[in-house]
């Protein structure tokens, strides 16, 4: 069901990849909520993934680009405000990489290079994404930056890794970087701390099939849905929630 919460409304999803991903799920709520949407993600996910499937879907345009490259970034901004004729209204960061978790390197035996790789990558790059925005003053007041994370970011997951780090770093960059979107741009950003979640990243962790059974357990409500998440987003974009900001929001039924 839609109620026009987003009508008029445009901005910057990064991430999507395939059916699963929240990303995806999120670019087709915030249409169905009346935005109109530009979609990013790396050109080789874009090649492993089928953004054009979800670009046909949601009549959005794609534009490739690397998250930790700032002139790929500072083009994709410029580029989207071509395409959707002003200023954005609300952008979506949905990254995370691990090359540690994925070749199975344990936390105490790290590849450093790999560590800094996915650093950059899931989380760095918010940082990244953030000041391109602020440089070139590409977001309308009132706009809403979002980015996901995880409760690993506080609590100790072993297996989770170097993921855990990032996430304490996205964390992080979101309420200092925030202060001053805030403080000189009325823009709000937040983090949402999603349950476990069956995306295709998310199946990477070792042993994910059970704590995701754990987890679904040990909350009162159960875990969130990827749906659940998008819909979450999709309040933090509008109207309803403009002086919620530099917050860590926890969308996981009580985790």
């Amino acid at each position: 069901m839609s109620h026009n919460l987003l009508k008029g409304k445009k901005g910057i999803i990064f991430g999507a990849l395939d059916k699963n991903s929240i990303a995806w799920i999120t670019a087709e709520r915030a249409h169905a909520e009346g935005a109109t949407v530009v979609l990013t993600n790396a050109p080789i996910a874009m090649r492993m993934g089928q953004i054009n499937e979800l670009a046909e879907q949601t009549h959005s345009k794609i534009i490739p680009a690397y998250a930790t490259n700032v002139e790929d970034l500072e083009k994709l901004v410029e580029e989207a405000m071509e395409i959707l004729g002003g200023k954005l209204d609300f952008v979506l960061h949905s990254i995370g990489m691990s090359i540690n978790v994925r070749k199975g390197r344990h936390y105490t035996d790290q590849k450093y290079d790999w560590t800094q790789k996915g650093l950059d990558v899931s989380a760095l790059s918010f940082h990244k994404v953030m000041q391109t925005l602020y440089k070139k003053d590409a977001m309308n007041e009132w706009g809403s930056i979002v980015a996901l994370t995880y409760m690993a970011a506080q609590r100790v997951f072993p297996d989770y890794n170097d993921m855990a780090d990032n996430k304490a770093y996205l964390e992080s960059v979101a309420r200092s970087f925030g202060y001053f979107f805030g403080r000189d741009k009325n823009v709000r950003v937040n983090t949402i701390s999603q349950s476990p979640t069956p995306t295709t990243a998310g199946k990477g962790v070792k042993g994910f099939d059970g704590f995701l059974a754990y987890a679904d357990k040990m909350s009162p409500l159960g875990n969130a849905t990827a749906l659940d998440c998008a819909n979450y987003t999709i309040t933090l974009f509008s109207d309803l929630t403009k002086r919620v900001t530099l917050q860590n929001l926890f969308n996981d039924g009580g985790l």
